[in-house]
């Protein structure tokens, strides 16, 4: 017969494996985003980068306005319905992306990507907390690394995905469309290439239902945030009563905004700012499964050292310094090297989501699933810098434009990894 113990561990387990299979589901969706610009650009004859990077702004702005909205759900259902819920809303947006691209209707098709990111929200609000709070605290960078494995191997697939599926012969589409002289025949055209998206996102919407009906039958326990993420006995966070009384958890929130700008930036944005060099959309196209996969060695490296040789605000500082050190070396190099340091800036960002956001919801008692909702709201800065650089580089360098928002990026992590985590917090 088993111990209480073996079935705890099994039972912890478990849940962990369950929360890898959503890290990896919401990595995928994610940062399909990334060549899904270049499918964008062309399937609605779009004239700027800018007017494609509303794929990002409208994914990434659904946090922002969904994830209080998303705390209040969870209060409701539980974390465990919450997850399911997530998944469904994020299965209607992927439908509503498939049909409406496909139809070329740039307005709805965005709207299908706003509902995604939705769902994603509520999905995020539910499952940080949980994987910072299921363990020791000290020890929460350690399993969201595990999670950023399964997360970043899904982002290197995903972009390879879409474009064997749908980006495949994009440059002799391009080279058609600009060849046409009717009208008629250029219409036919696009439609052509618009309607490869189709099949692809409605097979991940079914994929996201299944699933969603999958999580609700699972083992995965209900977890209380605000009962596990107490504050010490007689510490000064046991008094407070409002959550403007944490000032480390809304420095961690504008952290979370400038690091997952950074992070757009150097995903999303690569094929972009490979293009700046003139490198074909075929070669570009695949950019930010390099990001990932520089990304998942972050992770890796994390794994190993967090919390066994380094603190988790130690991993961050390096991060940060790391960043700035990247970035320098893409704004004094041109090319593949250029490109080769953006990508590098997926290790330097691997270890910073870990350790800001168990920081930032440090000992928030009764305020933790408020707190998480406040941090998914930071995730907006993947819609807005990453929009920033595209519209700034219309009249400026564009590897200035990059190095200007980057550099100011990492140096506020850095400060928050020296002090601004422990900002308000009794010792």
């Amino acid at each position: 017969m088993p111990t209480a113990t073996n079935s705890t561990r099994k039972s912890y387990v478990t849940s962990m494996a369950i929360l890898a299979l959503l890290f990896f589901i919401f990595g995928f969706v994610t940062w399909v985003n990334g060549p899904l610009l270049f499918y964008v650009k062309l399937a609605f004859h779009l004239d700027t980068d800018s007017k494609a990077f509303m794929v990002t702004f409208a994914f990434y702005m659904a946090y922002f306005f969904l994830a209080l909205p998303s705390s209040w759900i969870l209060g409701k259902t539980g974390m465990k319905k919450g997850m399911a819920i997530g998944l469904l809303v994020m299965a209607i947006g992927a439908f509503v992306f498939g049909t409406f691209a496909t139809h070329r209707n740039y307005t709805l098709a965005l709207t299908g990507l706003f509902i995604i990111g939705s769902g994603l929200s509520l999905l995020q609000t539910a499952v940080n907390p949980y994987v910072s709070i299921i363990g020791p605290i000290e020890s929460a960078a350690q399993r969201i690394s595990i999670m950023g494995i399964f997360n970043k191997a899904a982002g290197i697939i995903s972009p390879i995905v879409l474009s064997l599926f749908v980006l495949k012969g994009i440059n002799q589409f391009e080279d058609r469309v600009n060849a046409a002289t009717d009208p008629a025949v250029k219409e036919s055209i696009l439609n052509e290439f618009a309607s490869k998206v189709y099949m692809p996102y409605m097979l991940m919407a079914a994929i996201l239902f299944i699933f969603a009906i999958w999580i609700l039958k699972s083992p995965l326990p209900e977890i209380k945030g605000s009962e596990v993420n107490k504050a010490q006995e007689g510490s000064a966070e046991m008094s407070k009563r409002s959550i403007f009384q944490f000032p480390h958890l809304w420095l961690g929130a504008l952290c979370i905004f400038v690091y997952v700008g950074a992070e757009v930036m150097a995903g999303d944005a690569i094929g972009i700012y490979g293009k700046g060099f003139d490198i074909p959309t075929d070669e570009t196209k695949y950019f930010t499964s390099f990001t990932l996969g520089a990304m998942l060695l972050g992770y890796i490296a994390g794994l190993i050292s967090i919390p066994k040789y380094i603190s988790q605000q130690k991993g961050l500082r390096i991060s940060a310094i790391l960043g700035v050190l990247f970035t320098l070396g893409a704004f004094f190099t041109k090319g593949y090297t250029s490109v080769g340091f953006v990508a590098a800036l997926g290790f330097a960002n691997a270890m910073m989501w870990p350790a800001i956001f168990p920081l930032a919801i440090y000992r928030l008692g009764k305020f933790t699933e408020t707190g998480s909702a406040i941090l998914i709201m930071g995730i907006a800065g993947g819609a807005i810098i990453p929009r920033l650089f595209a519209s700034l580089k219309e009249t400026y360098d564009f590897q200035s434009v990059f190095a200007y928002l980057m550099i100011p990026c990492y140096l506020y992590i850095l400060y928050y990894s020296i002090k601004g985590y422990k900002a308000g917090l009794s010792k």
